[in-house]
Parts: structure tokens; sequence; C-alpha cells
């Protein structure tokens, strides 16, 4: 991964690439840890060898895992990274297209890169913070411990 920090008046701006072979959710979840970030929104194109996405269940309350054994473009990535009690945690959806045409989608569990990934990072000059919600089977930001 390579990254490197744009300027702003409103936070800092990250542009983040991720290399050939690299997990895209393990690498976004390392740089938002060793960046501290406690709030961001992230944006991103690229393209995978293989990925996984998943599907809430909300019965099971767990993620259904769709597996993409395939090369596909990453048509967009959007998300977040807000506090758990872990620290930074990335919540990342992602789009993906296949070599027909159709697409995959859902929240982003893993990414082999390839060619590359290539993600804006932006920080919000705030803190969020993500609270287990159990009868959900989920930690979600939770607006009454947002700090500005």
């Amino acid at each position: 991964m390579k990254s490197t920090r744009l300027s702003s008046d409103d936070g800092a701006v990250f542009v983040v690439v991720g290399e050939p072979g690299e997990d895209a959710f393990q690498l976004l979840s390392d740089f938002a840890k060793s960046n501290q970030l406690s709030a961001a929104q992230l944006t991103g194109v690229g393209a995978f060898r293989r990925a996984t996405v998943g599907w809430f269940d909300r019965e099971a309350k767990d993620y259904r895992r769709i597996e993409v054994d395939q090369q596909c473009e990453l048509l967009s990535l959007l998300g977040d990274i807000a506090l758990s009690d872990d620290g930074p945690q990335v919540h990342a959806h992602v789009v993906l297209g296949l070599p027909d045409g159709t697409t995959r989608g859902g929240h982003l569990l893993s990414g082999e890169v390839w060619p590359t990934l290539e993600v804006i990072v932006r920080e919000t000059p705030a803190v969020l913070r993500k609270t287990s919600r159990p009868e959900l089977g989920l930690a979600l930001i939770d607006p009454d411990r947002t700090d500005t």
C-alpha cells in the first residue's frame, strides 16, 4: 500500500493505493489504525482478482458470503470509518462489475487487489463511535456518542 496526505481545511484527505495481491479490506483497516482515524468517508475504484462480499442476514445476524472467484472491476466503493471498542472500524459497500456486464454487490469482506485499488479517505473533524447492538447482531454508529 502507498498513501499520501493531501491538504484540506476540513480535515485530512488521503489517497490510498493498493498493490497487486493485497487484501483491500485489510489494507483499509490497517490504514485507519495506523493513522488513528476516528471518523472518515471512503470512496474508491479499482479491480480485484477475486473478492468476497456479504449480504447481512437479519435472522442469522451474520453475513452470507458471496464469493466472486474471478477478475472483477471495482465500480464503486463507498463507506466510512468510525471507532468501535477495538479501535477504528471500516464499513464499506462495493459494487463489482463482471465480464458479462452483470454486477455483484454487498459489504466488502475481502478483495485481492489486481491491478490497483484507489481510495480517497476524507477525515472528518469529529469522532464517530459505534455501539454494539446485540439485538441486531451489529455495531452501528451511535449519534448519541458522537463528539464534534
